[in-house]
């Protein structure tokens, strides 16, 4: 169980304040596929790197199976079962895509292995086991190698920031079938998206605007107030 009591998050830009995130508290249960959404800048992003240790809270607490994780760092949080997909992915020159899935899954797996988790976010293993995660990549190519990862370590927790951003048509459909088959693993799911059919898969939805919660619960519930545009004005949600 992950939980968010009192979260805040503050900057300071040019001498002021900038409040980013203003008093959050969530939980989210085990085994839960959760979304979040909401209007860009209104804090999902930073709310996702305080989950996992990227930022640190300016006030609050947070508890992940009940341990204060509050203060550790995100190897430390790694190594408890947290793992996160940036929204743009890192590229690691001098790597090659088979070592950086072999350093996620564990020394113990084979190439053969490694090129399964490949296969199942759509790419040819073949094509791309032995290629640098560099600039020669594009940026599908490097999303989807980094979710290749996630599967790959088997966390009890992940947290995804906008899988979808650079992801053509066809990749996305397979994407939303990974993000299926890792929810009937019994594992927690976080993702950040404004996509309807991510949002229309997930068991629960939170709102989050203005750095605040503005709205929570079940998917039925919520997910029509969201496309009614009822829950938050001025954001933009994608269908297929």
């Amino acid at each position: 169980m992950l939980e968010l009591k009192n979260i805040s998050f503050s900057v300071e830009e040019n001498g002021v304040i900038k409040d980013i995130l203003k008093d959050v508290s969530l939980t989210i249960d085990d085994k839960k596929f959760v979304a979040i959404t909401g209007p860009n800048g209104g804090g999902k992003s930073t709310l996702a790197k305080i989950i996992v240790g990227i930022e640190k809270p300016t006030s609050g607490t947070i508890l992940f199976n009940g341990q204060d994780i509050t203060n550790m760092s995100i190897t430390e949080r790694a190594k408890l079962g947290m793992s996160y997909a940036f929204q743009q992915p890192v590229r690691f020159k001098g790597i090659r895509v088979k070592d950086l899935i072999k350093l996620a899954a564990g020394d113990g797996i084979s190439v053969s292995g490694a090129c399964e988790f490949l296969s199942e976010v759509g790419l040819c293993a073949r094509d791309y086991i032995n290629r640098e995660v560099d600039s020669s990549l594009s940026g599908g190519e490097l999303k989807r190698i980094e979710i290749a990862t996630i599967i790959a370590r088997n966390t009890e927790l992940s947290v995804f920031d906008e899988p979808e951003a650079g992801i053509d048509l066809w990749s996305f459909k397979n994407l939303i079938k990974v993000f299926e088959k890792m929810h009937e693993k019994e594992k927690t799911i976080i993702i950040i998206s404004h996509q309807e059919r991510i949002l229309n898969i997930a068991d629960e939805i939170i709102v989050v605007a203005a750095g605040q919660v503005k709205d929570k619960g079940p998917k039925d519930v919520i997910l029509p107030q969201v496309l009614e545009g009822n829950t938050l004005e001025g954001c933009k949600y994608y269908k297929d």
